[in-house]
């Protein structure tokens, strides 16, 4: 049996907004069967998201301080409390039709960890999973999130791995909704500089890999800009 197909598609870097609309534009398509599935990679700029569990209880300053300071806010249905996207972290948003993989929620946040950790230990970084906490830890700090929404079987949301980042914002939030947690990336953990670009070329073998699938680069004439 031939390996499922998926598109690669990468953006570089994007407003939260934006991919956002093209993610949910792929879902339905997917959902309706007019497109295969999908494997988008970007990073973002500046924006805390909110997920459906997500009140206003770990977020240490009000929403209007948190724009005043150049930060967008976005409220979407993925599971999961309040994280942080910025520049120099690796967003991977996966939109497959889980009927082709299994359909168990929970093996399919297991595959996306287990990308993270192939990830991390391509740079020589040990991650690790914390029972009853979706992610990636190295330590006692997180260095990546999974938050993800799923409607008839099809994925929207994914992973963030925190490559060479600014981690100053994590601290105006409780990460994921956890008091007192710290957040680390590659960069820090090995004590030098980490290339997001290489990272981003890192990735695709692994999670091919780890789902077991053949992936498909996009021309940039056929990936979503915004």
């Amino acid at each position: 049996m031939s390996a499922p197909q998926v598109s690669l598609r990468v953006l570089g870097r994007t407003r939260y907004a934006a991919s956002l609309a093209a993610q949910r534009e792929l879902r339905a398509q997917r959902i309706a069967g007019e497109a295969g599935d999908t494997l988008m990679l970007t990073e973002h700029l500046p924006v805390f998201t909110l997920g459906r569990s997500a009140g206003t209880a770990h977020l240490h300053l009000t929403e209007r301080e948190i724009e005043a300071r150049g930060f967008d806010i976005a409220r979407i249905e993925r599971g999961g409390d309040v994280t942080y996207h910025g520049p120099g972290q690796l967003v991977v948003y996966p939109i497959l039709d889980l009927a082709t993989y299994g359909r168990d929620v929970r093996r399919y946040i297991w595959r996306l960890e287990e990308t993270a950790i192939r990830l991390l230990a391509a740079y020589g970084v040990r991650g690790e999973r914390r029972a009853g906490t979706p992610g990636v830890w190295s330590g006692r700090r997180k260095i990546a999130s999974v938050g993800v929404h799923i409607s008839r079987w099809v994925t929207l949301h994914g992973l963030a791995v925190n490559v060479d980042m600014d981690l100053a914002p994590f601290t105006l939030i409780d990460p994921c909704g956890l008091v007192g947690m710290e957040m680390t990336s590659i960069a820090a953990e090995r004590g030098a500089s980490v290339p997001l670009d290489g990272a981003m070329t890192r990735y695709p073998p692994i999670f091919a890999e780890v789902f077991g699938c053949a992936l498909q680069r996009m021309e940039p004439s056929q990936t979503p800009q915004g």
